[in-house]
């Protein structure tokens, strides 16, 4: 058996300020975040930043789809796939013959 310098997790192999992350950022911080890249998606890379709206909305709304929601991470979700749409809608019009949305 290894000699330690006093500290034993024979009794509490886990303590209670581990259990839990608290470093990241809340879930109502996500969901403005969420907000943001959305609106912010309309205007520029709206197929990066959509994504990274659907992905902050979703975490906001704590990986679920039961129990209560925060609006903003509703919103977040939903404009981000709003965005993504568009963007894909646009590069593939593109991409086609005619050079136009439609």
């Amino acid at each position: 058996m290894m000699a330690s310098f006093g500290g034993s997790t024979r009794g509490h192999p886990r303590s209670r300020g581990l259990t839990g992350s608290r470093t990241g950022p809340d879930r109502a911080t996500l969901g403005i975040i969420g907000v943001i890249c959305a609106v912010a998606g309309f205007f520029v890379l709206g197929i990066v930043l959509g994504p990274v709206a659907m992905v902050c909305g979703w975490l906001a709304m704590g990986r679920s789809w039961a129990g209560s929601r925060p609006v903003t991470a509703v919103v977040a979700l939903v404009l981000g796939a709003i965005d993504t749409l568009l963007a894909i809608i646009w590069l593939a019009s593109a991409t086609g013959p005619g050079y136009g949305v439609f």
